[in-house]
């Protein structure tokens, strides 16, 4: 994948992943309502609460490494590796676009 190219996709993916927090934080902040009268609906209200954020911080995790990715592309080392500066595989990089690290040093850590 040209570097063009990932540039694009990260850039879109970063996009999504803002989009996608926004959600989550509108559920947290309740900006549909308050928690239901109804003592059982809050009951799954509240684990409802418990998944979004879990995925909230995914999310935030995700769109850390697409920020680090993109910043290695602007400063031109985008597809050398952060730990060993070995170049990173090109299907490494179509899998896991956001990736700093080859193969061999994401399995150190």
């Amino acid at each position: 994948m040209a570097t063009l190219d990932r540039k694009t996709l990260l850039e879109g993916l970063r996009t999504e992943l803002q989009e996608r927090i926004q959600c989550y934080e509108d559920h947290q902040h309740r900006t549909s309502g308050a928690l239901d009268k109804d003592i059982e609906d809050q009951a799954l209200e509240v684990q409802n609460d418990e998944v979004v954020e879990r995925l909230d911080d995914e999310a935030r995790t995700e769109l850390a490494q697409v920020e680090r990715a993109l910043a290695r592309i602007d400063a031109q080392v985008g597809d050398r590796c952060e730990e060993c500066g070995d170049p990173i595989a090109p299907g490494r990089l179509e899998v896991l676009p956001y990736t700093t690290h080859c193969k061999d040093c994401a399995d150190l850590q």
